[in-house]
């Protein structure tokens, strides 16, 4: 699947982008902010951008859509912002990048890589399993904090053997 992201400033019509491509039938994946906004106002916060929690909250509903928009069956997806997005926002508000934010981070960058892989013409099937093998042995690696020191400093031992 390919998937384009729209983004922009506030005002500069992605959001009519998005409606536009959806009536045309193109698989659209909504923004998250406003409806976060909205729930918030609804149970009474006036201002729930001055929250810590408020980025997190943006990233979960984001990375919710996208999954279940990733079960569609559509070749072409657009997506009206995404965890890049929320991650400049949260630098805007001055909110620090959460441990959940910096995941969804690596998430998009990972998936970006699995699917430079998995759409590569005339790659050999075998190297393109070798290398995702390869990526999914290697993002375990740096998710866990062990992992890492016990490989990386079992490489260096072993570059600086004589």
């Amino acid at each position: 699947m390919r998937r384009f992201v729209i983004t922009g400033a506030p005002g500069a019509g992605k959001t009519a982008i998005i409606r536009q491509l959806e009536l045309e039938g193109f698989s659209v994946v909504e923004e998250a902010a406003t409806d976060v906004i909205a729930a918030a106002h609804a149970r009474g916060t006036v201002e729930p951008w001055t929250h810590p929690s408020f980025i997190d909250a943006i990233a979960g509903l984001q990375r919710d859509r996208q999954t279940r928009a990733s079960y569609q069956p559509d070749e072409v997806q657009f997506h009206d912002r995404c965890a890049v997005c929320t991650a400049a926002l949260a630098v805007y508000l001055g909110h620090p990048c959460s441990p959940f934010l910096a995941g969804e981070l690596e998430r998009v960058k990972k998936d970006a890589i699995y699917e430079l892989y998995r759409n590569q013409e005339g790659l050999d099937p075998k190297t393109r399993d070798e290398a995702l093998k390869y990526y999914d042995e290697f993002y375990q690696t740096i998710n866990d904090p062990r992992a890492v020191n016990r490989e990386f400093i079992r490489s260096c031992r072993q570059a600086a053997a004589p």
